[in-house]
């Protein structure tokens, strides 16, 4: 069990440390120092029911469903887009938040922000329910579950990181330049994100996933 176990941690591990859109955004969060725990929770326990979801065979009916597919790839696209185009807007004028006394940004919009990045970016679904969903159901009944768990944990560790560990970057980021910076990188990951869906890179993906490659 723990073989398995320590097999599901690492190959979460191997598949979210990267730079995206919802790594972008806790990031930032961090940063920030707003909402943290609710933020952390989220993504972890989203990713925990998604991995989830994928073991029970979710992933399976996500590859033959071509109507499910499109939907999440326009759609994350043209989340992403927008996300991206407000973040070029930041970073275009120069807005800058300085980390102790800029005002907040609302615990609603931060969680709401926070699902969408989460449901509306097909990459997740393709990293949770359809690779780790796959690569755990080949450890047999019981071991699938324990390689998820190993997974969940890696999730829930990483995102801890990220959010709690980005506070030393705080006093770099009271320059309004590295908010700019900051800002400008977020939207290029957003639209080269949002052009990989619409040109069906993530499509061809879970395509050659079915093909065992």
């Amino acid at each position: 069990m723990e073989t398995q176990f320590l097999a599901g941690f690492l190959a979460c591990m191997a598949l979210i440390v990267a730079i995206g859109a919802q790594n972008s955004f806790v990031l930032q969060q961090g940063i920030r120092r707003e909402h943290l725990l609710p933020i952390t929770l989220i993504c972890a326990l989203s990713d925990a029911l998604l991995i989830g979801a994928g073991i029970a065979g979710l992933g399976a009916l996500i590859q033959s469903s071509p109507v499910v597919l499109s939907l999440a790839r326009y759609g994350g696209a043209i989340f992403l887009l927008i996300y991206g185009g407000l973040a070029a807007r930041r970073a275009w004028h120069g807005e800058r938040l300085h980390v102790e006394t800029g005002a907040p940004v609302p615990l609603a919009t931060a969680v709401a922000t926070c699902l969408g990045f989460t449901f509306l970016n097909p990459h997740v679904y393709l990293d949770t329910v359809v690779l780790l969903g796959g690569l755990a159901n080949q450890h047999g009944e019981q071991g699938r579950w324990v390689f998820g768990a190993g997974s969940a944990a890696a999730s829930l560790l990483w995102f801890f990181a990220l959010a709690y560990g980005a506070r030393v970057l705080a006093p770099l980021f009271d320059r309004a330049l590295a908010w700019r910076v900051l800002d400008a990188l977020m939207a290029l990951v957003m639209f080269a994100l949002a052009l990989s869906l619409l040109q069906g890179n993530g499509v061809a993906a879970i395509g050659e996933i079915r093909a065992g490659r």
